[in-house]
């Protein structure tokens, strides 16, 4: 079902040619994970060759795995279940350690280390058997607006939106601390055998104000995902006829939503100065073209109260990775 590419955007029209027939809403997100490019470039000299990838995985057959997975997805169903997911993170944490442990490489998931005195020193994201080796890898699904201060080239200028962390802040905790935790003594009694390597996997979506290209040097990868951030008095300059608003649990894969949950810019105007109203924290929205009464994304992005890129350029500091 693809879409008419007068509405395309060149991501989200990939993927749905791609996974259209996916139907389960858990088996698309984990579609996106796994194919999705690399947020970050791992040969940028700020990343300090320490990116993972999940082409350092063992060779799958992805696509015929997802599909069987799709006409059967109770053993994922059941694996998510585990327990109820508030946080975007830890959702997408889960998805992976389910691929990582059909990949027959997931030595450990979550594992916390405590010292003597049952204080919680850190937690390994994932320990992996690659090449008969013990790999830590700390993974992160983050999504940064760039919001540039005058001459802003740092990777502290990609802000959350919620304001909390910036993508340099982010990467400065996993290099400095959580990737050092092999290293830590109380780590010693928890882990089978010496640590190899600690590397970061980073997926996410990077926001910019208007369609120019990314910034140079920050490190991100070139072909990354990407979207757009405005307010809401800007909205009427995307293209698009019927838009949607989407839960923080269904921002990873390009949207498949039934057409009756989407509106017109006005519905959209209105729903957006209800919620501002009474809330501060950006909305992500999605155009969408409508195939066969299903609406598929074409584009995506945040829509910012107004005194959103004030207080992020106050926000914004260089962390000097």
């Amino acid at each position: 079902m693809p879409l008419a590419n007068s509405a395309r955007h060149d991501f989200q029209w990939q993927f749905h040619q791609r996974w259209d027939d996916l139907h389960d809403q858990h088996v698309r997100a984990l579609a996106w994970l796994l194919c999705a490019p690399d947020l970050l470039d791992r040969a940028a000299p700020p990343w300090r060759h320490r990116l993972a990838s999940l082409q350092d995985l063992p060779p799958m057959d992805i696509d015929a795995w997802l599909h069987g997975l799709d006409r059967d997805p109770e053993p994922l169903h059941r694996y998510l279940g585990v327990q109820p997911f508030v946080r975007l993170g830890r959702y997408a944490e889960k998805l992976m350690a389910f691929h990582l442990a059909q990949c027959g490489v997931l030595v450990a998931h979550g594992l916390q280390v405590q010292s003597e005195q049952n204080q919680t020193v850190g937690e390994f994201d994932f320990l992996l058997r690659l090449q008969d080796k013990l790999v830590h890898w700390e993974f992160a699904t983050k999504f940064y607006l760039l919001a540039p201060s005058v001459g802003g080239r740092d990777a502290d200028y990609f802000v959350g939106p919620n304001l909390a962390d910036t993508l340099g802040a982010k990467m400065h905790k996993i290099f400095d601390r959580q990737l050092s935790l092999s290293a830590h003594p109380a780590a010693r009694t928890y882990l089978p055998e010496p640590v190899a390597a600690a590397r970061a996997l980073v997926k996410g979506w990077l926001f910019y104000q208007d369609d120019s290209p990314a910034i140079e040097g920050v490190g991100t990868s070139p072909d990354h995902c990407r979207g757009f951030w405005r307010t809401a008095e800007e909205l009427a300059g995307l293209d698009g006829e019927r838009y949607a608003i989407l839960s923080r649990l269904d921002w990873l894969a390009p949207a498949r939503i039934p057409a009756e949950r989407t509106m017109d810019l006005e519905g959209l105007r209105r729903t957006l100065s209800d919620y501002f109203s009474a809330d501060s924290m950006p909305v992500m929205i999605v155009t969408t073209d409508t195939v066969d009464g299903v609406a598929l994304e074409t584009s995506r992005g945040f829509v910012v109260p107004d005194d959103w890129q004030l207080r992020a350029n106050g926000r914004t500091r260089p962390s000097l990775l």
